[in-house]
């Protein structure tokens, strides 16, 4: 049916998924190989709540989504796949906003568990994205961190001009050149 609307993207184990409806891993891990298998790209969101981050719990929580919500998935359909680190303590309005780092550090963990389960080579080459309630004013902060291959926005999607401010801190990450190390 998406297919049919003309949809190439599907958003799965989004936070209000998870959390609200109560989703598990392996529901999602089912959803997951059904969107693979009918052509769609598949947008996998993770993400640790409040509790499980002042609990230092963020490594074991992403570790635990990417190995149930991935398990059974072919290396031919990696090239489908991105995954976006959606800390569910920094979204909406919560109070709570991670910085630069924390988002930097947790997409680290999420591509060091990737290469364990499917190689160096795919972990280099998934693109994860960050979903922590991005908007104009920490677009470009966030962007700028290595590892942080882009946003998934939310709310600021809704509205052209705070979009569009977001998008031009994308394009301006774009055509900075990366210093060698």
């Amino acid at each position: 049916m998406l297919l049919d609307l003309g949809c190439q993207y599907v958003i799965l184990g989004h936070s209000e998924r998870r959390h609200k409806l109560g989703e598990t891993d392996a529901f999602i891990n089912q959803k997951v190989k059904i969107a693979l298998s009918a052509g769609l790209d598949v947008i996998f969101c993770v993400g640790e709540t409040l509790s499980q981050r002042e609990a230092t719990q963020t490594q074991p929580v992403l570790d635990r989504q990417l190995l149930q919500g991935l398990d059974g998935l072919s290396a031919e359909t990696l090239t489908h796949l991105s995954i976006a680190y959606e800390p569910v303590w920094a979204i909406g309005g919560s109070g709570h906003h991670a910085t630069p780092q924390q988002a930097q550090d947790a997409h680290a963990v999420i591509r060091h568990c990737f290469s364990q389960m499917f190689g160096a080579r795919s972990a280099q080459t998934l693109a994860i994205h960050y979903g922590g309630s991005v908007n104009p004013e920490n677009a470009d902060a966030v962007l700028s961190q290595p590892g942080v291959d882009g946003v998934l926005i939310g709310g600021d999607s809704l509205h052209a001009e705070p979009f569009l401010a977001i998008v031009q801190a994308a394009i301006r990450q774009t055509q900075t050149p990366v210093e060698a190390a």
